[in-house]
């Protein structure tokens, strides 16, 4: 599997831990079963599947990220454009917005990027 690509109930319990970190594994067995109604084994396995995959960490029972949000989702943007899109954000956006016309101010906040960001 994709290490950047999460399944629903993955996503799910990813954004409550990335809400709540850092927590203690007794604490997200808690928020799991009231959430998602998950007994404790579920709980723990889908942790280690997230641990293995190295977004989370267990140690000594406090659960914390080792990606914080932010950087998974842009980790997880540049992995679809790299896959679909040959790496190329221009070909990206090209195909974005054939069906999607872009907002005046959503045109002015990507200029502003690539003002920012341009190579000198």
């Amino acid at each position: 599997m994709e290490p950047y690509k999460l399944g629903e109930m993955e996503e799910k319990f990813a954004e409550l831990i990335w809400k709540q970190e850092p927590v203690s594994s007794g604490e997200l067995v808690k928020l799991c079963e009231e959430a998602f109604n998950w007994k404790k084994s579920t709980t723990y396995t889908m942790l280690k599947r997230l641990c293995e995959r190295k977004i989370f960490e267990n140690n000594g029972g406090i659960v914390s990220a080792k990606i914080k949000r932010e950087e998974f989702h842009a980790m997880q943007g540049e992995e679809l454009i790299d896959k679909s899109f040959g790496g190329s954000l221009p070909r990206f956006l090209t195909a974005f917005t054939r069906r999607n016309k872009l907002k005046t101010e959503e045109v002015e906040a990507l200029q502003k990027l690539i003002d920012e960001y341009k190579e000198e």
